[in-house]
């Protein structure tokens, strides 16, 4: 009786720039010569998985992301204005009123757009990542999940335009316009599935690999506003969510990205080490899903990327 491979499927979840840690997890994977039969991504997941999915390796993925943080559309973006007013509470007084009237005014911004973050410089950075080729040209097979504003339910988008249907599950809610895609409006995938596992299965995956890069919650006294509440009871909500995904997978690997907040992308090459670090601890657990001789002779593939899809 000859055993099977199972098809191996990867959940890549949402975080903002602690999804760079996802590169560190296909980093092993290639040195493994572990097979992806199908990735499914949410949010900064979904750009990452696409990429990859498209033929591009880990070291490619790293170099892509020094290169985007170098370019005009990061270093003008609003991403550091809103890791700037995050850091407010720790600054001198003076500060403090500088990052006030900073704050007040993205505020007032967001009250009449529907987003902080202006579509065409969000659009230019999901284009400096991701080729634009239809979803149904990658290989392996890519999913990307959003969240419907109008209905409230799931969407997996399996067909269509690639760089599209990762602006839709890019979108975070108030940070990024909602995109409109075969006429319905979608936003960030996290609202509904911060970690895509369920997706996975669905999809025909029969081993799901989750990879989360959220925060462990933390206890907090510090509350100075309504916006510290609000924010604080999202991360709850967030963290209770996602545990139930998780359960939902056979191996979930868990970078610890500590309390970085997701717009430190300036932080990338160390978030990648540490999806090395904690892919490395998983790696026998990912290995039931190979047949024997295929563990055996693993050593023999390691650094090789399966199928060579960079090259053809």
């Amino acid at each position: 009786m000859i055993w099977r491979r199972k098809k191996i499927g990867l959940a890549l979840g949402g975080g903002g720039a602690r999804g760079m840690a996802h590169i560190g997890v296909l980093r092993v994977f290639e040195k493994q010569g572990i097979p992806i039969d199908i990735i499914v991504g949410t949010s900064i997941g979904a750009l990452v998985g696409a990429c990859y999915a498209c033929g591009f390796d880990s070291f490619d993925l790293e170099r892509r992301v020094d290169d985007f943080l170098n370019t005009p559309d990061f270093q003008n973006s609003a991403f550091k204005n809103i890791k700037e007013i995050q850091k407010s509470k720790k600054l001198s007084f003076t500060q403090k009123i500088q990052a006030f009237f900073k704050n007040q005014f993205i505020l007032t911004y967001a009250m009449f757009r529907a987003g902080i973050l202006q579509y065409e410089d969000f659009q230019a950075m999901v284009d400096f990542f991701v080729p634009d080729v239809r979803i149904e040209d990658c290989n392996p097979p890519f999913r990307a999940v959003a969240a419907d504003i109008a209905s409230g339910q799931a969407v997996v988008l399996s067909r269509g335009p690639l760089r599209k249907a990762v602006m839709a599950s890019c979108a975070v809610p108030a940070a990024v316009p909602p995109v409109d895609f075969d006429g319905r409006l979608l936003c960030d995938g996290g609202v509904v599935h911060l970690v895509p596992t369920t997706v996975a299965r669905d999809e025909g995956a029969e081993f799901v690999v989750a990879v989360s890069v959220n925060s462990d919650i933390r206890s907090s006294d510090e509350f100075y506003s309504a916006m510290d509440i609000y924010v604080r009871s999202t991360e709850i909500m967030c963290y209770h969510l996602e545990k139930c995904r998780l359960e939902k997978a056979d191996v979930v690997i868990h970078p610890e990205v500590g309390d970085l907040h997701w717009t430190d992308f300036t932080l990338a090459s160390d978030l990648i080490e540490f999806g090395v670090a904690a892919t490395e601890q998983k790696i026998r657990d990912i290995r039931r899903a190979l047949p024997l001789a295929q563990r055996l002779f693993r050593r023999t593939r390691g650094g090789q990327r399966q199928g060579k899809r960079a090259s053809q």
